[in-house]
């Protein structure tokens, strides 16, 4: 998979993270929205009204959200381009299938990022098979999409994530494996090759914490603050985890990914 079938395309998706999933009145999100219904500030053209201002107006959630390319995918592959509005009939199953091409779509993810890794080599093979599955089951029309059992099929690709993960660390890391770690301080920290799967570092001091070649597949790091941390190399780490996160200008992060706007 190339990195553009992976990366959101807003331009080319008829807005369906913003009509088929829901979400509630918090510090992510201004107002409750159910799944199905269109968010108020979603255009007639599927774009946001509120795109440039969505953290001053309390929409942080939006802003740390990843489709990882499933929302183009099929709003132009597995429906052909046609859209909810136009086509009522489409809305359903076309909200049902979202959410599973999203999980597909992050898999592959994770599955590309595997396959860069040196010392994963004994099991590139198992790796392909599996993104060649996944890839396969992302192409299947709404009903076979709605009728996947993702969850089993996750289950099977992360212990082959895993079984990357461990080749690439060893056995060098602190096992922090779902660790409640929100708050800590851990300001200067030594996480290198640490397993952080999982992890709750939801407003964690991870100032000038070295986090190299730690697994972050899952860890949530909202709030957490990454200013002058280390994570280049820092395994299964996503953009939205990023985005999620506060940091500056001397926060190091992997060649992929990007300093967020709101960063200081």
């Amino acid at each position: 998979m190339t990195g553009d079938e992976l990366r959101a395309d807003c331009s080319r998706c008829v807005g369906l993270c913003c009509v088929a999933l829901p979400f509630a009145a918090s510090a992510d999100f201004a107002v409750d929205k159910p799944a199905g219904t269109p968010c108020t500030n979603l255009l007639a053209d599927f774009r946001c009204g509120i795109h440039s201002r969505l953290r001053a107006e309390g929409f942080a959630g939006c802003t740390v959200f990843d489709c990882f390319g499933a929302g183009q995918r099929l709003s132009q592959d597995t429906f052909g381009g046609r859209d909810w509005r136009q086509s009522p009939e489409l809305r359903q199953p076309m909200f049902d299938a979202f959410p599973v091409m999203r999980q597909l779509h992050e898999l592959l993810y994770y599955l590309t990022e595997a396959l860069r890794l040196p010392a994963a080599r004994p099991i590139h093979d198992a790796l392909r098979a599996a993104l060649d599955e996944t890839d396969q089951l992302a192409r299947g029309g709404p009903a076979d999409l709605a009728a996947l059992d993702v969850t089993a099929h996750r289950d099977r690709v992360n212990s082959l994530l895993l079984q990357a993960s461990e080749l690439t660390r060893g056995t060098r890391g602190k096992n922090h494996r779902g660790a409640d770690l929100i708050g800590a301080k851990l300001r200067g920290a030594d996480l290198r090759d640490a397993n952080l799967r999982g992890a709750y570092l939801i407003g964690a001091d991870l100032r000038r914490a070295d986090l190299r070649q730690a697994d972050l597949i899952g860890a949530d790091l909202r709030g957490a603050n990454l200013a002058g941390a280390d994570l280049t190399a820092g395994l299964f780490l996503t953009q939205a985890q990023v985005n999620a996160a506060r940091g500056d200008v001397t926060t190091r992060l992997p060649e992929a990914l990007t300093h967020p706007a709101h960063w200081s």
